[in-house]
């Protein structure tokens, strides 16, 4: 089975890393009983943990690093989509060189922390003033176009599903990630949006 690339904001892994790994903890507090061992309180699910390694291999190993260090310089949370794990917006908390490199060849590590407002797609919508909001082509929401009464039925939407992001949609529809962007003013947040919102594709 043939894997698609992992991704981080505009970050596309050449090849995936050779290991992924997911670690998610409860954390727990002791409370010490006179007599006996103590009694166990759950403080809740700590932030889920992302890391792995992978390798740069050939010619541009190293410019190859360098651009994934861009990213994680960049200081800013976003979305990771990896091939068999759902999308989930994270911090790129760390990057490492795991040895000397070499001319041709680059071991690294990394690791995400998943930000405390994850990437959800049943997050309730925020109220909005949808009365007067634009939507592409700077029609009021609401508004009829067209003399017929009837709506323009020339724009494709989509309605967006669980685990959907705007990249994966706009990967379905032949477009660029900056293309439906443009597409969606009404999207203020690219990096979040919910099941059943309209996205428009054409």
């Amino acid at each position: 089975m043939k894997l698609t690339p992992m991704r981080f904001k505009d970050y596309i892994w050449p090849h995936n890393p050779k290991t992924f790994e997911i670690t998610e903890k409860r954390r727990l507090a002791v409370n010490p009983v006179p007599f006996g061992k103590g009694t166990v309180t759950d403080m809740g699910v700590d932030c889920r943990v992302l890391k792995g390694e992978g390798e740069f291999v050939g010619d541009d190993a190293y410019d190859e690093f360098l651009k994934l260090r861009k990213v994680f310089d960049e200081g800013t949370a976003g979305i990771l989509v990896h091939p068999v794990w759902q999308s989930v917006r994270v911090w790129f908390s760390s990057l490492s060189i795991k040895q000397e490199p070499m001319e041709n060849f680059i071991s690294y590590a990394f690791e995400f922390v998943e930000d405390d407002d994850s990437y959800s797609q049943t997050v309730n919508k925020p109220e909005e003033d949808t009365e007067n909001e634009i939507i592409p082509g700077g029609v009021p929401n609401g508004t009829i176009i067209g003399s017929s009464g009837s709506s323009n039925s020339s724009r494709r939407t989509y309605t967006v599903k669980s685990g959907d992001t705007l990249w994966g949609i706009s990967r379905k529809y032949g477009l660029t990630l900056n293309q439906i962007i443009a597409l969606n003013p009404q999207i203020r947040n690219p990096n979040l949006i919910y099941t059943g919102q309209t996205v428009y594709v054409s």
